[in-house]
């Protein structure tokens, strides 16, 4: 389905994963006052990024066989109306036990989301320009680490943190509207059952493509979910730094996502993962043999981020291509293996900062990263399915799309 113009459609979704990005991730800016106001640890509050995480890896595998008698369309409307109604009640939650109850409801609503979204994007274009509407979807979940979560830290700071939730609950709102108006309706498909899932597993690549995603989520969280204890360890960046290196992170990190699609028809999506893979590799060592000095850990941070985002959009395409019967089944493998990562990274770099030490915490971050250079070289022996040839120059646009 290629309607004339797709790219409102394609914005709508982009902010509904804005929404989504911006949701999850929130409480971390927000960590001191929601820890005052309900009484709890920051280490308590912390917890609450986890429950997320975890709930929307369990969800998103399962939403697509619970889900697949309603078209896309609506899915998108149910994800969108759960990440809008969990966040207004978090919003206005009086415990810890009701926060944990909002985040697991706003949590299931992102994974029925998610996912579909990606597939609803790719599903509405031209297949030569399916790597572009992936970014452009999975551009509003870059946004959310650059505006939404900065935001809502100030908002915070400045009115009160049930304030910010609630602008969050209001902006899902609003994509909820636009997607509504804006997106068309899109069948169904195939409905996945227990041999599907099984079949997807056994697709030769899925399963090594989605375990590279896994590890290397892992492998950046890792660092960057202690990145203010970081930096500040490493290169002895000052708070002020700290918000300017993780502004420019996510800077640099919507240009590389900008720039994949681009590179992607020089490329072809496997070798652009492997330079996203490399450029991150060359990064994470670089973390660990530069001198102290607060400005190499912003240079740093940024060409990390830069070759990182440039893996979401050809991954997705990539799993599509494998397994183009049920997109949002192996999509939604994929985004699960993504917030499982995340968790998993999270864990990690937790758990060793002490112990190794700021210097040597991206060591562990590069044995995970290498793990997922292995799987990213057996996903591309196993793939039988081919992916869209690299483009040598500029493919037009058809006349009906």
């Amino acid at each position: 389905m290629n309607p004339r113009n797709p790219t409102p459609a394609l914005s709508a979704l982009a902010l509904g994963y804005f929404s989504l990005g911006t949701t999850s991730l929130a409480v971390v800016g927000l960590n001191a006052p929601i820890g005052k106001s309900l009484h709890v640890a920051p280490a308590s509050v912390g917890l609450l990024v986890t429950v997320f995480a975890l709930t929307f890896a369990v969800a998103a595998p399962t939403a697509p066989a619970l889900l697949r008698t309603m078209d896309r369309k609506k899915v998108l409307l149910l994800g969108l109306a759960l990440l809008t109604v969990g966040g207004a009640l978090s919003a206005l939650a009086q415990g810890y036990g009701t926060m944990v109850a909002t985040r697991v409801l706003g949590a299931l609503g992102a994974a029925v989301f998610g996912p579909a979204s990606s597939a609803a994007g790719a599903a509405i274009v031209a297949p030569e320009r399916r790597h572009r509407a992936l970014a452009t979807v999975f551009g509003g979940m870059t946004a959310a680490s650059v505006l939404g979560v900065p935001l809502a830290s100030f908002l915070g700071s400045t009115l009160s943190w049930r304030p910010a939730l609630l602008g969050v609950a209001v902006l899902s709102a609003v994509a909820l509207v636009l997607v509504a108006v804006l997106v068309p309706d899109i069948p169904a498909g195939e409905p996945p059952t227990a041999q599907a899932y099984r079949a997807a597993l056994r697709t030769p690549g899925a399963l090594p493509t989605v375990a590279t995603t896994l590890l290397f989520m892992a492998a950046q969280f890792t660092v960057y979910a202690v990145a203010g204890a970081y930096l500040a360890a490493r290169f002895g960046a000052s708070a002020g730094m700290v918000s300017g290196t993780l502004m420019a992170f996510g800077i640099i990190g919507v240009l590389g996502n900008g720039l994949a699609p681009r590179i992607s028809e020089r490329l072809g999506g496997t070798r652009t993962i492997t330079v996203s893979l490399t450029g991150l590799g060359v990064a994470l060592a670089a973390l660990v043999v530069t001198p102290r000095a607060a400005v190499a850990g912003l240079l740093i941070f940024a060409v990390w981020a830069f070759f990182s985002q440039m893996y979401q959009a050809p991954q997705q395409a990539r799993l599509i291509a494998i397994l183009p019967s049920h997109p949002g089944l192996i999509l939604a493998l994929n985004a699960a293996a993504l917030y499982l990562g995340m968790s998993l990274g999270s864990l990690l770099g937790s758990t060793f900062l002490a112990p190794v030490g700021a210097t040597w915490l991206p060591g562990v971050a590069l044995l995970l990263l290498f793990a997922a250079g292995g799987t990213q070289l057996l996903s591309g022996r196993a793939t039988k399915t081919p992916e869209p040839a690299p483009a040598a120059r500029p493919v037009p646009a058809p006349s009906n799309s």
